[in-house]
């Protein structure tokens, strides 16, 4: 079972990604990579750069914290894949010391055919 999980959203138009603590029990030391580079908004850097995913120190139960990609068009333009494989290692309070680690493979090309109002 996956406690911290990382997740791509599509609200109207926009991408986000987000990374979340679906356990009951906080999350210690929390770090995402991906194995893709993943350009953000304006092209002027990827996402695999942020604090967020190297610096988390604690995530508190049940907290999601997202960030903005970049539009929909615009995400697809600047990014050449549509696979991504995000691997996340953490520590929880029933594992202590030992880091728990895991891979989510993701998609993305499902968001390329959803319909939206703007």
């Amino acid at each position: 079972m996956f406690d911290v999980i990382v997740d791509f959203i599509f609200e109207d138009g926009l991408l986000f990604v987000s990374i979340q603590n679906v356990s009951d029990e906080p999350a210690f030391d929390v770090t995402v990579t991906f194995d893709q580079q993943i350009i953000g908004p304006e092209g002027d850097r990827t996402i695999n750069e942020m604090a967020l995913f190297s610096k988390l120190a604690f995530l508190a139960p049940r907290k999601q914290i997202k960030t903005f990609l970049d539009t929909r068009e615009a995400f697809f333009e600047n990014n050449n894949f549509t696979v991504v494989t995000a691997t996340v290692s953490y520590r929880d309070l029933a594992t202590g010391q030992v880091p728990r680690k895991h891979s989510m493979k993701h998609d993305l090309e499902i968001y390329k055919d959803i319909r939206y109002i703007v």
